[in-house]
């Protein structure tokens, strides 16, 4: 009895390892995956990136203040200058709008506003939960062909993996003026899998709506 009950320990514990393992597997490859096939598409010169139809503003935190934590700003920052450089015709925001207490994406368009950016090429997605989601939306609600994705470093193999995946023609612009935290990197390791997961499984954004095309009058769009 001792030695089947021993036998059958063993077993459990070789399955194990092999499950183990091939977790760790999927994790390492799918995070190559994504780094290596991003890595020709991101730049890190504004004069050097192609034209695009629009350039996609990832949301961040938002001060208590209501003012744009450092790293959403230099998104923008970045974004304006691709803008103004005519890369771009056009800077759709996205972040989450989930409760009327939390906007990430208004507090641009107003920071938009004041450094000169006319409100008709300013569009908001204010179910940007993730950066699946954005991308998917980006795609589908706002009928975005191409685009420049503006964030940083840590950010940004995930955020061109997904666009691309989805059919979207993309760059990357990175967005870096300060050093980024080391838990940033550790984060995406995961989230990349996640990502992985979500175009596998061709997962839908919690919510769509209305087509709002990004050729038409950001001005009709609240």
């Amino acid at each position: 009895m001792i030695k089947q009950m021993s036998m059958k320990f063993k077993r459990y514990l070789i399955f194990f390892y092999w499950g183990l393992g091939a977790v760790l597997a999927f994790i390492f490859l799918t995070n190559v995956v994504i780094l290596v096939s991003s890595e020709s598409r991101i730049y890190e010169n504004v004069k050097d990136i192609p034209e695009a139809q629009t350039v996609l503003i990832p949301g961040a935190a938002i001060l208590p203040s209501g003012k744009l934590s450092t790293i959403f700003e230099d998104r923008v920052d970045k974004a304006i200058e691709l803008y103004e450089e005519k890369k771009v015709s056009k800077i759709l925001v996205s972040g989450d709008n989930s409760t009327i207490s939390y906007n990430e994406v208004s507090p641009v368009r107003n920071y938009l506003l004041l450094k000169g950016i006319p409100d008709a090429d300013i569009f908001l997605d204010h179910a940007g939960f993730d950066t699946y989601s954005t991308m998917y939306r980006a795609r589908d609600i706002f009928q975005v062909s191409s685009i420049i994705i503006s964030t940083q470093s840590f950010h940004l193999p995930r955020s061109v993996f997904i666009a691309r995946s989805l059919g979207i023609e993309v760059s990357g612009i990175r967005t870096d003026t300060e050093n980024v935290l080391l838990k940033n990197y550790v984060r995406e390791i995961f989230a990349n899998v996640k990502a992985a997961m979500n175009l596998m499984f061709h997962r839908e954004p919690k919510y769509l709506g209305d087509v709002i095309p990004i050729t038409s009058d950001g001005r009709n769009y609240p």
